[in-house]
């Protein structure tokens, strides 16, 4: 008999913006060329047994109206206790708010 191992799931919704100390997305650029980023730190309910799949989902955000909205979310430093979520903006965006859902499958 082959032995079974359960898989894990964990989710959750975060949401961040110009309230969250150490915000800067909404801030006027002096250099459109240069990206800007925003980390969030992800730290799982419970630990997995190795790092797991995460999925991101972006479920809403609020950008200035004037320029074009610019915004890419990713997930990076997977690790069974958690992982950062990297959300980026390029050019002249500015960005107030974003909300993400996301999803973590493992052992």
């Amino acid at each position: 008999m082959i032995p079974y191992t359960p898989w894990n799931l964990l989710s959750s919704t975060v949401g961040v913006g110009i309230l969250t100390e150490g915000w800067t997305l909404a801030e006027p650029v002096t250099d459109p060329d240069t990206a800007r980023f925003y980390t969030v730190e992800v730290v799982f309910d419970s630990a997995f047994s190795s790092p797991p799949v995460v999925q991101l989902g972006l479920s809403g955000f609020d950008l200035d109206q004037r320029e074009s909205g610019r915004i890419s979310l990713k997930a990076v430093a997977i690790t069974r206790f958690g992982f950062q979520a990297i959300i980026s903006t390029w050019s002249t965006t500015r960005v107030y708010a974003v909300e993400f859902n996301w999803l973590a499958i493992g052992e």
